[in-house]
């Protein structure tokens, strides 16, 4: 069974058509890189997955379900901007998190924070942006979903960062469960892709594995997608 499937699925804001007839079906265990341009419907698609939106018409199921309170459960959602309480502790997150999620491993999150030197108790509102996004997505990697939706997780931060960012991503998540990661970073990302979903303007133009993108079309993702989409480059 797909952990994320959707079915003829339409997300409309008013006048603005931000899905269109998106067919997707993610498998258990793959890491998946979500592209496309600014506006090409890839926050949406999340939301939706995480249940923060409603589609206009057809379907968006989570191992099977709709989402849900019950989905919530096994979906570990990033979103592309800080969205903690400012006002507490790193430390105090930690529990917030441990009592909130059941399958919060909170030694696993205290060892990344003391990996990056990131004092306990320290209040959010004291830390850097960078730091920030840090602690965010220890959080959210710190859990044993089933799937992993990560907006944006390198958006704003340096090289290095991004290294640590994609290792701690890649050794912390369940194996059988698959990882989503929207960005426009695709250079940065590849190496650790299994597959990539192309958006553009709402629709999937192409869902295929890296190593068949490589084999069929001799080139990388990032040089392809700046094929594809070489008329958004400005």
């Amino acid at each position: 069974m797909p952990i994320l499937e959707c079915k003829a699925l339409f997300k409309r804001y008013g006048s603005v058509q931000a899905l269109k007839n998106v067919g997707l079906a993610i498998e258990p265990g793959h890491i998946v890189g979500l592209l496309g341009p600014n506006g090409s419907g890839k926050t949406t698609l999340i939301k939706l997955a995480n249940g923060l939106l409603q589609p206009t018409s057809g379907e968006i199921l989570i191992a099977g379900e709709k989402p849900s309170v019950a989905t919530k459960k096994i979906v570990s959602y990033l979103p592309e901007r800080i969205a903690l309480p400012e006002h507490l502790t790193v430390k105090q997150l930690l529990g917030f998190f441990g009592d909130f999620y059941a399958d919060f491993n909170r030694e696993a999150a205290g060892h990344m924070l003391s990996q990056l030197q990131i004092a306990p108790d320290q209040p959010l509102k004291q830390l850097s942006k960078g730091t920030k996004e840090k602690v965010q997505l220890i959080l959210v990697m710190s859990r044993a979903a089933k799937l992993y939706l990560l907006d944006e997780p390198i958006g704003g931060v340096d090289p290095a960062t991004r290294d640590y960012i994609l290792h701690t991503i890649i050794s912390n998540y369940n194996p059988e469960a698959s990882v989503i990661i929207s960005t426009h970073l695709i250079a940065d990302v590849e190496s650790v892709l299994d597959e990539v979903v192309f958006l553009n303007r709402g629709e999937i133009t192409l869902h295929e594995s890296v190593d068949n993108i490589r084999q069929t079309h001799g080139k990388s993702v990032d040089a392809l997608f700046r094929e594809v989409f070489k008329c958004w480059e400005n």
